[in-house]
């Protein structure tokens, strides 16, 4: 699963792929406020999904990103962040969430597309609170978008390499409708992405071109294999002597039966675990020494996988140990650390998502209706909303701290989805937004997020 799917983006990044994603990112969001940070979101939410790799996801989009982003005004550190947590939410984010998922596939014994299912909507809250972060953060220091004019016209950015969709539409096909085995699929695509770049001069690969990128999956794919397999000893270890059970059993008994606080110790388990690995044995290990606990509070398999997944993930941007914000602030000249504070910051709403689909398991679209679907998902979106305004502490003018203490306590009342916990929150939305319209007019601002 790792070696095809890290050389299936290889070769996709090889026929650029990458910067198609940057110049269709252009297109849709350069000209907006805050839109260099905008289209880093873009480009590697979308580059992401595919390599799922932080690092190297940070390393192909942010080096054209991170320039555009110092240039209009952002700081180093800010710039290093938006790249590093936008590169480390293209894991979580379906269709394909690079080979992760289907290791999760595997050990649960479901298919792929449940996967598929379960991530989408905490996926895209991921991102807009990251993308809320950005417009609240361009509107609080008068940032503004790239001129038009300099920018490229998505009709000619999809005709110039629009056909590089079909290798993705194709593994999607492969995946959810062939009946294909997943490595089967994963090696067919890699050859039609070969094929399909033939098709235009701008994307077409030389037989250097291919033997070029299967070195460059090769040599990525010696790192991960390496640590797969310490992790696999990691793995024996703890299950011939019992230590993960014991693990399970301390998170649960410092817990003390409350599904909070063990929610609490098991993220904490999950990033330390994970802290200087790649995504995929970050998330094996995790799953096999932090999911059992949760399991044994009666959270479904479904939740607590997904829930060490996502913390796993989060261990790429959280000190002292970030290496996909480390990367970043390598392009950017900014400070490490502050590079990876910063980064733990816009990705709040991330911590906050993986308690919300615990508590309220319909957000992973688990034994509900369409309409509570949505509901749900509606509300959790407002949520994410609160806090990224409590988080920037803007929205038309700038909230006091009192406001943005209610803005907080709005947001986790609408993380266990309920009919008056749901209310609480949309009202102190309504409260928020009115108080600081008022605030903005009599400061004579004209209102504007």
């Amino acid at each position: 699963y790792i070696f095809l799917f890290i050389m299936f983006g290889c070769v996709m990044n090889k026929c650029g792929m990458g910067q198609f994603f940057n110049d269709l990112a252009l297109s849709l969001a350069g000209s907006s406020k805050g839109g260099p940070a905008k289209v880093s979101v873009i480009a590697s939410g979308f580059l992401g999904s595919i390599n799922g790799s932080a690092i190297a996801n940070v390393v192909t989009t942010g080096a054209f990103t991170i320039p555009l982003m110092k240039k209009t005004g952002y700081s180093k550190e800010f710039a290093g962040a938006v790249e590093s947590s936008a590169s480390v939410g293209g894991q979580l984010l379906p269709p394909i969430m690079g080979a992760a998922a289907f290791i999760m596939a595997e050990m649960l014994g479901v298919e792929y597309s449940s996967i598929v299912v379960w991530a989408a909507v905490p996926a895209l809250l991921y991102y807009l609170g990251i993308m809320i972060q950005i417009q609240l953060r361009a509107s609080k220091d008068g940032l503004v978008g790239l001129p038009k004019d300099k920018l490229p016209k998505i009709g000619a950015v999809v005709k110039d390499k629009g056909h590089l969709f079909l290798p993705i539409l194709f593994l999607l096909y492969m995946l959810f409708f062939s009946g294909r085995t997943v490595i089967n699929s994963a090696f067919l695509s890699i050859i039609v992405t070969i094929i399909v770049s033939q098709l235009k001069a701008s994307t077409r690969m030389s037989f250097k071109d291919v033997v070029d990128s299967l070195a460059d999956g090769a040599k990525q794919t010696v790192s991960v294999a390496i640590a797969c397999a310490c992790v696999g000893i990691i793995i024996g270890v703890s299950s011939k002597t019992g230590f993960g059970l014991t693990i399970a059993n301390t998170i649960i008994s410092i817990g003390e039966q409350s599904l909070l606080f063990t929610l609490i110790f098991t993220m904490i388990t999950c990033m330390i675990l994970g802290m200087g690995l790649p995504s995929i044995p970050a998330y094996i290990i995790t799953a096999t020494i932090a999911a059992p606990a949760l399991a044994e509070l009666g959270i479904p398999p479904s939740a607590a996988h997904m829930f060490s997944f996502y913390f796993a993930m989060f261990a790429n941007i959280t000190p002292p140990v970030a290496l996909a914000a480390f990367a970043a602030a390598g392009l950017s000249g900014g400070d490490p650390m502050k590079t990876g504070v910063q980064s733990v910051k816009l990705s709040i709403a991330g911590f906050i998502v993986p308690f919300m689909f615990v508590y309220s398991p319909k957000l992973m679209l688990i034994d509900t209706t369409l309409l509570e679907g949505v509901w749900t998902a509606l509300s959790a979106s407002l949520g994410v909303f609160l806090i990224a305004m409590a988080t920037e502490g803007y929205i038309y003018a700038r909230l006091s701290i009192l406001n943005r203490i209610i803005a907080a306590a709005g947001a986790l009342c609408l993380i266990k989805s309920g009919i008056i916990t749901d209310m609480i929150g949309l009202a102190v939305l309504a409260f928020i937004i009115v108080m600081q319209k008022r605030k903005a007019k009599a400061m004579g601002v004209k209102p504007a997020s």
